[in-house]
C-alpha cells in the first residue's frame, strides 16, 4: 500500500493481493511483475514471494487508517478478480469500501467475465455504490473490446476503461455507457509503440458521447522524454467525486471493528488488535 502513488489519476494504491498471472498481450511486459521479481527470496519483504499469488488479509483494513480521503487505486499489484482470489475474499474487499466511504474506489481488472458476474450476483448491492468504480483494462481488439461489453452489461453505477497500454487501433469502439477513459501508451524495457492516431481516435469517441478524457502518457522506454502532452496540453479529465467527511480515529476504529469478516486480520490503529482470526495464506 502507498499513501501517494505516482500514478497520474490515483492518490493512494490498496493491496490486499499481492501477484497475478498473465492473460493477454497487455500483460506481456508488466510493471508490478517487474517490480515483485526484483525481490523474490528477500526475507521479510512484502514480495519476498515474488508475483506469486497470495492473499493479504493484514491489508484489509488499511484504508481505515488514513487521516484524510483519498482515491484509491485497488490492487494496483494484483487482480481483485483472479480467479483464484475466493469469491468470500473478493466480498470482503467491497464490505470494507462500501464502509469506508470518505474515500473513492477504482477497481480495475482483465477478468471482465468474472467481473460482470459477480456485479450481477453477491456484488450487487456494492455495483450501484457512485464511490466504487468498476474498470477493465483494453490493449487491443480481440481481448480488450469484449471486456467493454462485458463490463456494460454489467449493473455498475461508474464503469471505466483503462486502455494502456493501446496496442492497436481500437476502431469505432463502444463507449456507450462508460464514465471514463484512461489512454496510455506502454513503458519501459521493451515497450511496445503507439500511434498519435490512435489516440486521436478514442478521444473523438470520447468527446461524442461526453465521456471524461485522462491521457497518461506516450510512455516508450524512457516515458518522461515524450511526456504526456496531448495537442501542447494535459488531459486530466475524471469523473465526478463524492467527497464524504472522513471521520475521526475512534469512529474509524469502531466502524472496522463492527466488520465481520471471515478472513484473517491483525490490524493495529497504535494500540490494540481490532480482529483476531486464523490468518489465510
Amino acid at each position: 500500500m502507498s499513501e501517494k502513488s505516482k500514478i497520474e489519476w490515483t492518490d493512494a494504491t490498496w493491496n490486499p493481493v499481492r501477484g497475478c498471472s498473465k492473460v493477454s498481450p497487455g500483460c506481456k511486459h508488466c510493471y508490478a511483475e517487474t517490480f515483485a521479481e526484483r525481490f523474490r527470496g528477500v526475507a521479510g519483504h512484502p514480495f519476498e514471494r515474488g508475483f506469486d499469488l497470495r492473499l493479504v488479509p493484514s491489508k484489509l483494513h488499511d484504508p481505515f487508517k488514513w487521516t484524510s480521503s483519498k482515491i484509491v487505486f485497488v490492487n494496483s499489484m494484483s487482480d481483485l478478480f483472479h480467479e483464484r482470489v475466493p469469491d468470500e475474499y473478493i466480498m470482503s474487499v467491497a464490505r470494507i469500501m462500501a464502509a469506508a466511504n470518505w474515500h473513492t474506489y477504482q477497481v480495475l481488472t482483465k477478468r471482465s467475465e468474472r467481473l460482470a458476474s459477480m456485479l450481477s450476483g453477491i456484488l450487487r448491492p456494492f455495483a450501484a455504490m457512485h464511490h466504487i468504480w468498476w474498470g477493465v483494462s483494453v490493449e487491443d481488439r480481440k481481448y480488450g473490446l469484449p471486456r467493454v461489453c462485458h463490463l456494460r452489461a454489467s449493473p455498475a453505477a461508474v464503469k471505466f476503461l483503462s486502455i494502456e497500454p493501446l496496442l492497436e487501433d481500437l476502431g469505432k469502439v463502444d463507449l456507450r455507457g462508460m464514465g471514463w477513459v484512461i489512454v496510455g501508451g506502454e513503458s519501459g524495457p521493451g515497450a511496445r509503440s503507439i500511434e498519435p492516431e490512435w489516440v486521436e481516435n478514442l478521444l473523438m469517441r470520447c468527446r461524442e458521447l461526453g465521456v471524461p478524457f485522462f491521457f497518461k502518457q506516450w510512455g516508450g522506454v524512457q516515458k518522461r522524454r515524450f511526456g504526456r502532452m496531448l495537442h501542447n496540453r494535459t488531459y486530466d479529465e475524471m469523473p465526478s467525486l463524492l467527497r464524504a467527511e472522513i471521520p475521526d480515529s475512534a469512529t474509524r476504529r469502531r466502524t472496522a471493528s463492527l466488520l465481520e469478516l471471515p478472513f484473517a486480520v491483525m490490524e493495529d490503529f497504535g494500540s490494540r488488535p481490532l480482529v483476531k482470526l486464523a490468518m489465510v495464506g
